[in-house]
C-alpha cells in the first residue's frame, strides 16, 4: 500500500484526512460522553444524511448543485439540526433529552423522502452511508483542514470553560461563564466534525467514532488530560488501521474503523480486569506475608 500511497492522490486524501478525523472525532467525543452528550452524534449525523440527500437530489434540476460538494449542504444541515436540540432543550426544560430524538427521528424521516424524490440509492450516496476511501476528494481535505484549524483553536481558547460546564454545571454558571455561548459553540463543532466525517466514517457510524475511543479510554485513564490523550491514541490507531484494511480487503472503511474500535475497547476491559486481578494478588500476598 505505501507505493500505491505515493502515487494515488484518493489515498493521499484518505489517509490525512482519516488522521484529521480520528484527532477531532474523540477529541469532542470525550466532553460528549463526560456530559452525557453522546446520543446527539446519532441525532446530527442523521440531519446530515438528509443534507446530503437534498443536495443530492437538488443537483438533478439545479445546475449550481451539480458541482457544489453534497458535504456543504450536510453540513448547513447539521448546524442547523444542532441549533434546533438548542431550541427544543430549551422548551423541555425538565425533559431535555427528548430533543435528541426528536431531531434524530426528523432527519431520518426527511432523508428517507429525499432519497425516495432521487429515485433511490445511488453509488454517491451509499458511499457517504458507510465511507470510502475512493469518494474523498482533495475539496474534501481542504474543507476538513479548515474545520479541524477552527475546532482545534476554539478548544485552545474555551478549554477551562468546557471543562467547568462538563464536569460541574450549576458551579460554571454562578461564577459567570456563560452556559448557553459556549454550549452553541461546541454543538456547532461538533456539527461540523461529524459532517466532515462523513467521508471516511459514513453517517450511520461517524457516532461510533466519538464514543469507542472514549469508552476504552476511560477503562485506562486517571485523569481527564489522560482521558484526551487515550482517546486520541485509540481514535488514530482505528481511523489508520481501518483505512489500510479496508484497501486490501475492499471493503466500506467505516465498518472496519468502527470493528477496531470496538476490538480496541474489549481488549481494554480485560486488560483492566486482568491488572485488577494481579494487584488483588499481590496486595493478598504482601498482607500474608
Amino acid at each position: 500500500m505505501l507505493e500505491a500511497f505515493f502515487r494515488y492522490e484518493f489515498l493521499q486524501n484518505a489517509f490525512f484526512t482519516g488522521v484529521m478525523i480520528g484527532l477531532l472525532a474523540p477529541l469532542l467525543g470525550v466532553f460528549l460522553v463526560v456530559r452525557r452528550l453522546s446520543l446527539i452524534a446519532d441525532a446530527l449525523s442523521h440531519i446530515t444524511l438528509s443534507g446530503i440527500a437534498a443536495s443530492l437530489l437538488l443537483a438533478k434540476y439545479v445546475a449550481f448543485f451539480q458541482g457544489l460538494n453534497p458535504l456543504y449542504l450536510g453540513m448547513v444541515f447539521s448546524v442547523g439540526g444542532a441549533l434546533l436540540i438548542e431550541q427544543l432543550r430549551s422548551v423541555y426544560k425538565f425533559y431535555k433529552e427528548i430533543a435528541i430524538p426528536i431531531i434524530l427521528s426528523a432527519g431520518i424521516g426527511l432523508g428517507v423522502v429525499f432519497i425516495s424524490l432521487a429515485d433511490g440509492f445511488n453509488n454517491d450516496l451509499f458511499n457517504y452511508l458507510f465511507g470510502s476511501v475512493i469518494a474523498v476528494s482533495r475539496s474534501d481535505l481542504w474543507t476538513i483542514s479548515i474545520i479541524t484549524v477552527i475546532v482545534l483553536t476554539v478548544l485552545v481558547f474555551f478549554y477551562k470553560e468546557l471543562f467547568f460546564l462538563s464536569f460541574d454545571e450549576e458551579q460554571a454558571v454562578v461564577s459567570g461563564i456563560n452556559r448557553k455561548v459556549i454550549h452553541f459553540i461546541f454543538i456547532v463543532m461538533v456539527a461540523l466534525v461529524i459532517a466532515a466525517s462523513m467521508r471516511i466514517v459514513g453517517i450511520l457510524l461517524v457516532s461510533s467514532l466519538m464514543t469507542l475511543p472514549v469508552a476504552a479510554a476511560m477503562r485506562l485513564a486517571k485523569g481527564f488530560k489522560q482521558m484526551f490523550l487515550y482517546s486520541i491514541i485509540f481514535g488514530e490507531i482505528a481511523v489508520i488501521g481501518g483505512l489500510v484494511s479496508s484497501y486490501h480487503l475492499d471493503l466500506a472503511p467505516g465498518g472496519m474503523i468502527v470493528m477496531i474500535a470496538v476490538l480496541i475497547l474489549v481488549m481494554t476491559i480485560y486488560t483492566q480486569k486482568i491488572w485488577l486481578k494481579v494487584r488483588s494478588t499481590h496486595s493478598k500476598a504482601a498482607k500474608t506475608s
